[in-house]
């Protein structure tokens, strides 16, 4: 076996070891990579909902956006790139200044978002694009820094501090309401500040510690690789229907811009912009799972881009574990993009709701990050999963309770403070839990990653989580608007359990893992 050349951004290898890169150390950095992961998130469930929703946009449409973060679900085509060059700190940086150049935009044009425009949501879908690619190199690189040792204090501060960052657009509703007039929260300041931090994030990250060294790749595995690609299509046939269903949504706005009428009216019905999409998806990871075992995929093994699909799908009793990917946080998910336009609609102000999640939800967040993560490393990872796998689920009976007691109340009306416990009562048992739920669920994926192709592996596998979340929240608005948020929050209830059916399929592979 000889070395490959290097690529480009790999011509000067940084370096092995670094006075920075102590244990204690790399879990202050693992904290900060974190937080800048989890605040475009929150920006994405957060500050944009209610944002629209302030601005009359109603509940289906809302959950429409979520589709956009379908960005976060096909990450995994441009994973190899980013393993391949390397230098993943750079990534890092450059999506944070990608994000802060949409952010300042919206700053500029703070109602641009309820006005009916299409350019900002172009630019939302470029923000998706970003963070998708900010996960792809933060989690590979904190992959690559962490031994297995490491997991659960690791996944503790991942989860705290990513939940942190989510909580920071919290803050930054805070800021909103603050420094706007009552009925008119001043998005330009939100937007405008958390540019700022997104820029702040990117410069701190390039003195993280450097990437440890790997092994170089087969030489020839990439010529090999489309050699095989060409001899059985299938894998291009897989990857275009998924790339369709991607770019699904945005079909109406196109078909508006170049004067198609018909094609414009088919693409605003609901089922053209979700279920056509979600199926397309599916039809092509069904073929990819087939091509997986075809008779070329022996040779795209090792190779850059599909060698890591076919590691992944060929380890036996794979399927199953991917479906439990796929269902362990759908409950979560669902209720999740519906959880800020309830709050709206109970009569909270951004201000308010922006106090009760920095104040109430980051001490929470962060307890819940440090306990699930402190469970996992006394129990092991299987007990973890199921054990607070219950807990996560309920915080939705929470809600479904509080979306039950509390009525509807216009925006400007003081809403009573019974009403008020109730709501922050179920926020802040949902922050508690759902960092323990988490804890369990990443030490998991990242125990069952080949760590020589972290990178590529780990966006796979969060990218099916991603996926569920995506499309769970596209539903949420439909349900919200047929059922009502207490009825579907309570029906988010029991989509938590289907994932349990799983269990056995997980136990074995952590048993292969070398981890219980």
């Amino acid at each position: 076996m000889q070395p490959s050349s290097p690529s480009p951004s790999s011509s000067r290898p940084e370096r092995a070891t670094s006075p920075l890169s102590s244990p204690r150390t790399v879990m202050a950095w693992v904290a900060l990579l974190y937080f800048s992961e989890g605040l475009p998130l929150g920006l994405f469930y957060d500050l944009f909902p209610v944002n629209l929703r302030q601005a009359g946009v109603g509940p289906a449409e809302i959950g429409l956006l979520s589709l956009l973060g379908l960005a976060w679900t096909v990450k995994f085509l441009w994973a190899p790139l980013i393993d391949a060059w390397r230098g993943h700190r750079w990534w890092i940086a450059g999506a944070n200044a990608g994000m802060a150049l949409v952010l300042a935009t919206l700053a500029l044009h703070p109602q641009a978002l309820g006005q009916g425009a299409t350019w900002p949501w172009a630019l939302l879908a470029a923000f998706t694009m970003l963070s998708a690619t900010n996960d792809i190199a933060t989690d590979g690189y904190t992959i690559e820094l962490l031994s297995k040792g490491q997991y659960g204090v690791a996944n503790g501060l991942r989860i705290g501090f990513y939940r942190v960052g989510m909580l920071a657009a919290g803050g930054l509703l805070v800021v909103a309401g603050s420094l706007g007039e009552p009925g008119h929260p001043n998005w330009t300041a939100a937007y405008g500040l958390g540019a700022v931090l997104m820029l702040i994030n990117g410069a701190a990250i390039l003195m993280a510690p450097a990437q440890p060294l790997r092994v170089a790749r087969v030489e020839g595995a990439s010529a090999r690789e489309w050699e095989a690609v060409r001899q059985q299509p299938l894998w291009l046939l897989a990857l275009g229907l998924v790339l369709a269903g991607l770019l699904w949504p945005v079909l109406g706005p196109v078909a508006k811009a170049v004067g198609w009428e018909a094609v414009q009216a088919v693409s605003g019905t609901w089922w053209f912009k979700g279920a056509v999409p979600v199926g397309l998806m599916f039809a092509g990871a069904g073929l990819m799972v087939r091509a997986a075992h075809g008779p070329q995929a022996h040779a795209m093994a090792d190779g850059p881009v599909f060698g890591a699909w076919v590691g992944l799908l060929a380890r036996p009793g794979m399927l199953p574990v991917l479906l439990f990917i796929l269902l362990f946080k759908l409950g979560d998910a669902a209720m999740g993009f519906m959880v800020k336009p309830f709050w709206v609609d109970a009569g909270f102000t951004p201000a308010q709701i922006g106090l009760v999640s920095v104040n109430v939800g980051l001490g929470l967040s962060i307890a819940g990050g440090l306990a699930g993560g402190w469970y996992v490393d006394r129990v092991g990872i299987f007990k973890g999963l199921w054990v607070l796998g219950l807990a996560q689920a309920m915080s939705n009976l929470a809600y479904a309770l509080a979306a039950w007691y509390v009525p509807h109340t216009e925006s400007g009306m003081q809403v009573s403070i019974h009403y008020q416990a109730a709501v922050y009562g179920a926020s802040g048992l949902e922050s508690f839990t759902s960092g323990l739920g988490s804890g369990a669920f990443m030490a998991f994926l990242m125990g069952i990653v080949d760590k020589e192709r972290a990178t590529t592996e780990y966006a796979i596998l969060s990218s099916i989580f991603a996926f569920s979340r995506a499309v769970a929240g596209w539903a949420g608005g439909l349900g919200v608007e047929q059922m009502g948020y207490a009825v579907f929050f309570f029906l988010t209830f029991w989509l938590s359990f289907p994932a349990y059916v799983l269990l056995p399929s997980v136990r074995r592979m952590l048993d292969k893992a070398g981890l219980r």
